[in-house]
């Protein structure tokens, strides 16, 4: 819904307001809450507010557009405002009524899936979703995909506008963001009003979420803002481009790349892999082969033979893959046989019969990673007869194949973009989902996003920087008049065994970490002990939730609690131990198991004995005389083991300043 436009039971008023203004919302509490819309050129508005019977008057300007500020008072409600399109000063006007109007605590909530995963999917969803009926002061309102071009000033709000929380509305709303909400209405003083506007999309990168101004700050990114920046603004036209520019794309990737030809939009396998190593499938190749490739991201090969028996010679085959991260093109004996762009899809594609002889035969999969993990994730891989008379017999894929890594994404030419399929673009969401927000009176904001960012972590340091002082500088907000939490990433993947191991994880959660001790009145939520080895979307967004709310309730609202886990501060070397000291260290507690490792001038880690001391932790290790460098929780999916009092993890940490996998990737 673009605006929502006001009646009375008579006659239809020309006042229109964006979607952010309807029944049941919730305004910011004490402060000077900004209303605008669109009215007849030249004619007077006026907003009357319940709380104070006061009236606000303005003009809309020559293209029918008013802006006004209202004073808002403590939290409270339910309110009235009514608003009234006056052609002239004293003369009867068209009026309407927004009922139901609360004055509270606003946050924005943005981020990708983790954000957007909906408290139908969570823990005790069941229970979790009746009990929502009992906190009717909690509002919510949810955007819907918008990806543009250009900053837009639409607002297009799910359902129409703002909803009163209740079983039936909670369901597919953020489960993260309801979470914050109520643990913030359950402590705040007399079941304060929270009013939660969920902006987010999964799969998402941090870039898309970022002004086209702020982003162009980095380097990195000039390419691919002026690319958003000059599309068509047709739709037709757009997808008329993004063809050519793929053609192109495709074309020169493939002299690149040197495995394949690219003629009239069809690739043929050519060559060999002369440099090609074993690797596990499923799984991901980063983790198998990190310490020769890397956190790679750009154009990988899998390849592997298989013998056809003769039954199935010239039968049309089906080859079943799964999975893929991300983008694939797949051949068999030399011909392309499909392809596919994005992760979320299972990859079928049938190999005509003329391709098929008995005897041995080659499967080649091209697979773009764009960033972060890829690989194939498919347990039930495998290849077989499409015919009836066949059925029943496969021949399983899933084992060894052999890999390649080709051309680095550095090395690769700008991918085409498609806003008219693909949302996850520098700059598109901003301009659709976020800037058509402001300046709407919020308290702060909460931010759940970096799964998809992993593959640049050590940029992520500078971009989520970026992106929090675009926000704030779109709200005309001083950044101590506008909080901003981070969820930190939780653990994931296969648990930590190897003491050695490097993480593009781990390097990701530093740089969030990072910027909440560096970006004034920011802060952090670790996450590092409620994630989930095979699930991305880890399911316990209660506790994820309730620890973004205690960094609110601590920082933004001043109560006297402990909020964060044990935080690295500084550390010394005693011989051959050394000592760690920490912030929010009262009441430190150490549980069983391996998560300390202690390297010395060689930069070999080596698992560490660990103790508590007072409010510091000794580490130390026989392999290691000379220690120079402790990690703490240094992988994907490493375990907690320090606590504090409060019962909340350390976050995760390393004391030294060695380059690490994504370094360089950017």
């Amino acid at each position: 819904m673009a605006f929502v436009t006001m009646t009375t039971a008579t006659v239809t008023a020309q006042v229109r307001l964006q979607s952010l203004f309807t029944d049941n919302m919730v305004l910011q509490q004490q402060t000077f809450a900004p209303i605008w819309g669109e009215a007849k050129p030249g004619y007077l508005v006026n907003v009357t507010t319940s709380w104070n019977q006061r009236t606000y008057q303005t003009t809309a300007d020559a293209d029918g557009h008013f802006t006004l500020l209202v004073e808002t008072p403590q939290a409270g409600g339910p309110y009235d405002i009514t608003l009234t399109e006056q052609r002239k000063a004293n003369r009867r006007g068209v009026t309407t009524t927004l009922r139901n109007v609360m004055i509270g605590e606003v946050w924005l909530c943005g981020g990708q899936s983790n954000m957007q995963m909906a408290v139908a999917s969570v823990n005790n969803a069941q229970e979790e979703m009746q009990r929502a009926d009992r906190y009717p002061q909690i509002r919510l309102l949810r955007i819907e995909t918008t990806a543009a071009a250009t900053p837009q000033t639409v607002v297009h709000a799910a359902g129409g506008g703002w909803r009163i929380c209740s079983a039936e509305t909670i369901p597919a709303f953020s489960a993260a963001a309801y979470f914050f909400g109520r643990t913030l209405t359950e402590q705040l003083d007399n079941n304060i009003p929270i009013g939660l506007i969920e902006s987010c999309l999964g799969s998402t990168f941090a870039e898309p979420w970022v002004s086209a101004e702020a982003l162009s700050r980095m380097p990195y990114f000039h390419k691919a803002i002026e690319k958003v920046a000059t599309m068509p603004s047709d739709s037709l036209q757009r997808e008329q481009q993004y063809a050519r520019d793929l053609d192109a794309w495709n074309a020169e990737v493939s002299l690149l790349d040197g495995h394949t030809t690219y003629v009239n939009g069809r690739h043929t396998l050519v060559g060999g892999f002369n440099d090609a190593v074993p690797i596990q499938v499923p799984g991901l190749f980063e983790d198998q082969l990190k310490k020769k490739y890397g956190a790679f991201d750009g154009i990988v090969w899998y390849h592997r033979t298989v013998d056809i028996p003769q039954a199935w010679n010239d039968q049309e085959l089906l080859l079943c893959l799964g999975a893929i991260d991300d983008d694939d093109i797949v051949f068999f004996n030399g011909s392309e046989v499909g392809s596919h762009l994005g992760v979320a899809f299972n990859r079928e594609y049938k190999v005509p019969a003329e391709l098929v002889k008995a005897g041995t035969a080659q499967i080649a999969i091209r697979i773009h990673d764009t960033g972060g993990l890829g690989g194939m994730y498919s347990k039930d891989m495998h290849l077989r007869p499409t015919s009836v008379a066949l059925s029943g017999q496969q021949i399983p894929l899933a084992g060894t194949w052999q890999f390649q890594a080709s051309l680095d994404e550095k090395q690769l030419p700008f991918y085409p973009t498609n806003l008219n399929r693909d949302t996850n673009v520098a700059t598109a969401l901003y301009n659709g989902m976020i800037h058509p927000l402001a300046p709407y009176a919020l308290r702060g904001a909460i931010w759940y996003q970096g799964e998809s960012s992993v593959g640049r972590a050590a940029q992520y340091r500078e971009l989520l920087s970026v992106l929090i002082d675009d926000w704030r500088t779109r709200w005309q907000r001083k950044p101590a008049d506008m909080p901003f939490f981070i969820a930190q990433l939780a653990n994931h993947m296969t648990p930590q065994s190897d003491p050695a191991e490097e993480s593009t994880w781990a390097e990701l959660r530093e740089s969030q970490s990072k910027v909440a001790e560096e970006v004034q009145n920011t802060g952090l939520a670790t996450l590092i002990d409620i994630g989930e080895a095979d699930d991305i979307h880890p399911k316990n967004k209660q506790e994820a939730g309730r620890r973004l709310a205690l960094a609110a309730l601590a920082c933004t609202y001043g109560q006297n609690i402990e909020y964060a886990g044990p935080h690295y501060s500084h550390y010394k070397q005693e011989g051959d131990h050394i000592r760690l000291y920490f912030t929010h260290a009262d009441g430190l507690t150490l549980r069983q198991g391996q998560a300390f490792t202690i390297a010395g001038p060689d930069r070999a880690f080596h698992w560490a004995e660990a103790r508590v001391d007072g409010q510091t932790i000794v580490v130390s290790s026989p392999e290691v005389k000379q220690p120079v460098a402790v990690r703490y929780c240094w992988a994907n999916n490493p375990a907690s083991l320090l606590y504090n009092a409060a019962g909340l993890p350390a976050t995760p940490f390393r004391t030294d300043l060695w380059p690490v996998l994504s370094t360089h990737n950017y």
